[in-house]
């Protein structure tokens, strides 16, 4: 079977997106999404928003905005899994789960907490003064963001590289306390784009919205094109020699041109190109490049309804994995259901009982399938079919080789996924209940006993 790479990436909702999340995050995410190979995962990260902001309306515009950005910008929610942060209830779960496995030390050298005490101790104030919780456990929250979709790879900015590193030293403590030889979490890369941009403000540090030097992505042409009359510029008059590697606004003009568009303004600026027509070639360049994705970003405002449809079908998505993952997690540290513990306790004890089984057999098209009988013979799984008997073999030793399994519930049914192929699916059962009960006689039946 091909492996796809899973791919998780959030961004954080607290302002309106400019030119700089655009180039450096949003759109490099979305061209990845279109690889067959990648799975991708993106969400809005409103619950790391309530660390940094509490404004409760400056969240809930910000939340539509981002999420009709990427939209706009070309996201296919066909393509991915596109969810709220705070939709998925399992994350927050999962973040308790792991601060328990958290080492204080840890969090004590992460770079923004170790920020905040430099600074309140240089100013002669206590050192945690005015530092919350949140922002102190801010890298578990992102760990359980990454860990709970097991992500392969994080893109991410140099700044953030250490919240990967710390997700991966919390999964592995996670892993050796609870994991009795399986591996629950895959250990996430962080992935650096070197050919991404970081976009220059109005003054020429780094577009943010701390420093109030962003152009808006999908303002109006005229707040637009007033935004870029305002770039700091040096002081050559029109007819000098301009110097192209030092100017924000021809790096602002690279991140969206042609190699062919950038060379002839690299040229024209040498030439002696005024800083007036400049810009107004920077305009020309981004109000075509962008015309049609704002046009459909304020259709997609003023429509916030479709947006939370889509959201929704998101999170339905992303907890067809989540909620399954965290049943199993919740049973490796002991929360456990009584019913279940107590069947497992008597499987263990019986062995010469009667126990769930594997049967195999041939269809008359000559592929092969595989039933997973209940010991009292109720069929908890079909097979897809296989091209030979051999896979279908190695499928079955995978599921009862103890490894987690990622059984994703679909409205009264439930299918099996192995490295990002769905190998096995359920009956449909009469109501959720009955197959919540089929997913633990599931699990049941295929832990390995332990002598």
């Amino acid at each position: 079977m091909t492996t796809r790479t899973r791919i998780l990436t959030g961004i954080t909702t607290t302002g309106t997106p400019h030119l700089g999340n655009y180039a450096g995050a949003i759109r490099p995410a979305i061209l990845a999404s279109r690889d067959s190979n990648a799975d991708s995962f993106y969400f809005l990260a409103d619950y790391h928003a309530l660390i940094k902001c509490d404004d409760p309306l400056r969240i809930q515009r910000s939340r539509l905005e981002i999420a009709a950005t990427w939209l706009a910008g070309g996201l296919d929610v066909d393509r991915v899994t596109f969810y709220r942060q705070s939709d998925i209830p399992e994350i927050p779960e999962l973040t308790w789960l792991l601060t328990c496995v958290a080492a204080k030390g840890l969090l004590n050298r992460a770079h923004a907490y170790k920020a905040s005490v430099d600074k309140n101790v240089e100013t002669g104030e206590d050192p945690d003064a005015g530092i919350t919780m949140g922002l102190y456990s801010y890298p578990v929250l992102m760990a359980a963001d990454i860990l709970m979709f097991n992500a392969h790879k994080v893109p991410v900015g140099r700044d953030q590289i250490q919240h990967v590193e710390m997700a991966r030293d919390i999964g592995q403590r996670f892993n050796h306390l609870f994991g009795q030889g399986k591996e629950f979490f895959t250990m996430p890369e962080a992935l650096i784009e070197e050919s991404v941009a970081t976009l220059p403000g109005l003054d020429g540090r780094k577009m943010s919205k701390s420093y109030d030097n962003t152009i808006p992505l999908f303002s109006s042409a005229k707040e637009m094109k007033d935004a870029i009359s305002r770039i700091v510029t040096d002081s050559r008059a029109p007819g000098e020699a301009k110097d192209p590697d030092n100017s924000h606004l021809f790096t602002l003009f690279q991140a969206f041109a042609t190699p062919a568009q950038s060379d002839e303004f690299r040229s024209e600026l040498l030439q002696g190109l005024g800083w007036g027509e400049a810009k107004n070639r920077l305009f020309q360049l981004l109000d075509s490049e962008l015309g049609e994705s704002r046009e459909r970003y304020h259709q997609l405002i003023e429509r916030p309804a479709d947006l939370e449809d889509m959201l929704q079908i998101g999170a339905k998505k992303a907890r067809s994995v989540a909620t399954p993952f965290l049943h199993e997690l919740r049973e490796a540290v002991g929360l456990r259901s009584f019913v279940a513990q107590t069947q497992v306790a008597a499987t263990t004890k019986k062995k010469a009982a009667k126990t769930a089984r594997f049967v195999s057999f041939r269809e008359d098209d000559g592929s092969f399938r595989f039933r997973l009988l209940a010991a009292d013979g109720e069929q908890l799984l079909l097979s897809r079919n296989f091209a030979d008997g051999k896979t279908a073999g190695q499928v079955t030793k995978q599921l009862q080789s103890g490894q987690p399994l990622d059984v994703r519930s679909e409205d009264l049914s439930f299918s099996v996924w192995l490295e990002g192929e769905c190998i096995a699916d359920s009956p449909a059962f009469a109501d959720s209940a009955a197959r919540d009960a089929a997913i633990g006689a599931l699990r049941i039946a295929l832990t390995p006993v332990q002598e």
